[in-house]
């Protein structure tokens, strides 16, 4: 927990007052006394420091001073098809870290039915894992998350309302490598970035990607699980966005906001 986060609410006045694994962790892993202070953030709010003003038992109480305004709100949008909940809980995370700030959980041909029971797709739960992932990454602004049962509603009606710099789909059958696209002038702005289930897209899916103006690349030869391509992707898009600074501009010359840490 290399960042505090608290919701609006929780707040009094200036200050907070914890019992949950925030104050145990304050307590345990910390070790603060009365005087001594933290890092903190609102969740979609500034950021700043809490200093501890009084413990007792498992409770915390913290002044709260926030000094620097929130993050701004650009950044990866990823559509994804639903993963196994063991995995979704993992990429949910690290995803998160590396700086996605909208999520599309989709069905496509390859995922089961039944991954949209699992609990974790609960808002409260989705919510605490987002928050771990942003505690990590010293971030404040909460990612959201979009949750779609059939592909055909939404890529005919979400799709074309998604605004973007550029739209990228991974999918093992294409020629270009993301290197490719950079070099080649193609990726501008905050991109939306699909990426398919264990299997693959279908070749029906990969096609309506096409049709909606995204641009296919490959990773190469290697085939990735999913937790671990998302975390490689993001990765290989941020190296390129630094080395391609020209691709922080969108195409009518505007500058964005790197992804990164935003």
């Amino acid at each position: 927990m290399n960042l505090l986060l608290f919701a609006r609410h929780e707040l009094e006045g200036s200050r907070l007052r914890l019992t949950d694994r925030r104050a145990r962790h304050i307590l345990t892993v910390l070790r603060l006394q009365p005087g001594d202070s933290l890092r903190l953030g609102m969740i979609n709010g500034g950021r700043g420091s809490g200093r501890v003003c009084r413990v007792e038992g498992g409770c915390v109480e913290l002044d709260v001073t926030l000094t620097a305004p929130g993050p701004a709100a650009g950044g990866v949008k990823l559509i994804l098809a639903l993963p196994r909940p063991i995995m979704l809980r993992r990429v949910l995370k690290q995803a998160t870290v590396l700086g996605v700030r909208r999520f599309h959980l989709i069905r496509s041909r390859r995922v089961q039915k039944s991954f949209f029971q699992t609990t974790l797709l609960q808002p409260d739960n989705l919510e605490a894992l987002l928050v771990q992932g942003l505690e990590q990454a010293m971030d404040t602004r909460l990612p959201e998350v979009f949750i779609h049962h059939r592909f055909k509603p939404f890529i005919e009606d979400v799709v074309p309302a998604l605004v973007s710099g550029c739209r990228l789909f991974a999918h093992p059958d294409e020629p270009a490598t993301l290197p490719d696209l950079f070099a080649a002038g193609e990726i501008r702005g905050d991109p939306v970035l699909a990426i398919g289930p264990e299997g693959g897209w279908s070749d029906y899916e990969a096609e309506c990607f096409k049709a909606r103006g995204f641009r296919g690349f490959s990773m190469g030869s290697r085939i990735l699980h999913v937790d671990t391509a998302v975390v490689a992707l993001l990765a290989q898009l941020q190296l390129l966005r630094d080395l391609h600074p020209e691709s922080l501009l969108c195409k009518d010359g505007a500058q964005v906001n790197s992804w990164q840490g935003a």
